[in-house]
């Protein structure tokens, strides 16, 4: 890999752009860390590449997450996008979901080996940006190709900032979202004069709803699954927990917590589990499985198994989990483009990789089409996506979003959720006390909230 020693960057207008940070002490000692840890393996990967190829092409380096249906979408989107010629040719390096891919992106950055682009869950940006692991992006950039704030969502384009500046910029959001078996519904006669499942108000309509389908299916109203699985557990309880309109704040040295609002969430996912309205002791691939079969009239889960239930053949819909608690609010997450540390970044490659993440965005339908919401949302309201059924339907979910609570280690594939799922596991599986499992669970975060951020 060559180094190249360079001015500031400027943009196109001229103006001068200060260089990213030198390597600090902080990112060597985190560098050395991780090695001990084992992971020293991340910088074999190849995540420098020269600023052109002999085609004229600047070569990026793109490293992402994306496996199974989301990884064949993503790689069909990067063709797509590489084959518009504009100056580049994107190459994607997959790796292990979770602590894996954020160990090995840490080390890229601090290794001098850190990829052009790659995708972070829009929650662990904040674990990452303070310790210099990723450049802001220059936004003046991004507007003159065509991507600017006004683009998203008020709370999408939030959670990439930090201090001041934007660390990420979000290709997406993916909900936690409720999906519903037409036929049963009509059956149970729960469907409204628009053919869409009428609207649910109260935590007892919905047990109503989900009796009168069960009726109907003879095995359950809801297939919801959390065995063994601190994210499925976690992102139905703060999705009712944020109906509640209740903070959940770790920006001190203790959790900032509404027991009342906890107690009563968990109070109610117990009623959920009661053998009837839905199986007490499911996994979530039972819950998938038993959904898709029919055996169930309602399905809470992301918006990414919206192909496993179009291949079904199922008739089905989707819409956001109805506001139970008087405040609309759904867990999510999203997918968003970061900028891994580069100490001397070459301008005209990081032009590419800005003009490279400006068409990912805007020819975002097709990533629509397989179940995510695009962060974009001029793809949001064009005709083509509001044809879309049922991702038209459940769309509004990123309006009423709620990522993680800040903080160094909470965000998707972290150990925050895991803790949850230590503590409450019993609550929703034994019938454990709600307020006893909650306490435990503040009690846990609060050990964590005592350490340093180590990145």
């Amino acid at each position: 890999m060559a180094l190249h020693h360079l001015a500031p960057r400027r943009t196109p207008a001229g103006a001068a752009l200060p260089a990213g940070p030198g390597l600090t002490r902080r990112q060597m000692l985190i560098g050395s860390l991780a090695t001990v840890g084992g992971v020293a393996a991340a910088s074999a990967l190849a995540g420098c590449a020269p600023t052109a190829s002999a085609s004229g092409l600047h070569q990026l380096a793109y490293w992402h997450l994306l496996s199974g249906g989301d990884g064949i979408n993503m790689a069909g989107l990067v063709d797509q996008v590489n084959a518009l010629d504009h100056g580049y040719e994107a190459t994607q390096t997959v790796l292990a979901w979770g602590a894996p891919y954020y160990t090995k992106l840490a080390m890229a950055s601090v290794g001098g080996r850190s990829p052009d682009v790659a995708i972070m869950h829009a929650s662990r940006v904040a674990g990452y940006a303070p310790g210099g692991l990723l450049d802001p992006w220059d936004l003046d950039l991004l507007a003159e190709l065509g991507v600017q704030e006004s683009d998203f969502l008020d709370r999408v384009w939030a959670k990439g900032g930090l201090d001041g500046q934007q660390y990420s910029i979000a290709l997406d959001s993916h909900p936690f979202i409720m999906m519903y078996n037409l036929d049963v519904a009509e059956q149970a006669g729960v469907l409204g004069p628009d053919g869409q499942l009428a609207p649910i108000t109260s935590p007892d309509q919905f047990l109503e709803v989900a009796r009168a389908m069960q009726a109907v299916t003879g095995k359950h109203g809801l297939s919801y699954g959390y065995l063994g699985d601190g994210a499925q557990m976690w992102r139905l309880f703060y999705t009712f927990y944020k109906q509640h309109d209740a903070d959940f704040d770790l920006s001190g040295l203790t959790a900032t917590v509404d027991d009342d609002a906890a107690v009563s969430s968990l109070e109610f996912i117990q009623q959920l589990l009661d053998g009837t309205i839905c199986t007490p002791n499911g996994d979530y691939g039972t819950a998938v499985s038993e959904f898709m079969s029919g055996e169930s009239g309602m399905f809470f889960t992301g918006v990414w198994e919206l192909p496993t239930a179009k291949n079904s053949g199922l008739a089905f819909d989707a819409q956001p989990i109805p506001t139970l608690f008087g405040t609309p609010a759904a867990y999510a997450d999203s997918h968003a483009f970061t900028l891994p540390h580069q100490s001397s970044p070459d301008p005209e490659q990081r032009r590419a990789s800005y003009r490279f993440v400006a068409d990912l965005l805007q020819n975002s339908l097709g990533w629509a089409e397989a179940g995510h919401i695009p962060g974009f949302q001029p793809v949001v309201q064009s005709a083509e996506y509001q044809a879309l059924v049922p991702q038209a339907h459940y769309a509004p979910a990123a309006e009423i979003l709620n990522y993680d609570p800040e903080a160094w280690f909470t965000g998707s594939g972290s150990d925050f959720q895991n803790y949850f799922l230590e503590t409450v596991q019993g609550v929703y599986l034994d019938g454990a006390d709600p307020a006893e499992g909650f306490a435990s669970f503040v009690r846990r975060v609060n050990v964590q909230l005592a350490k340093p951020n180590p990145v």
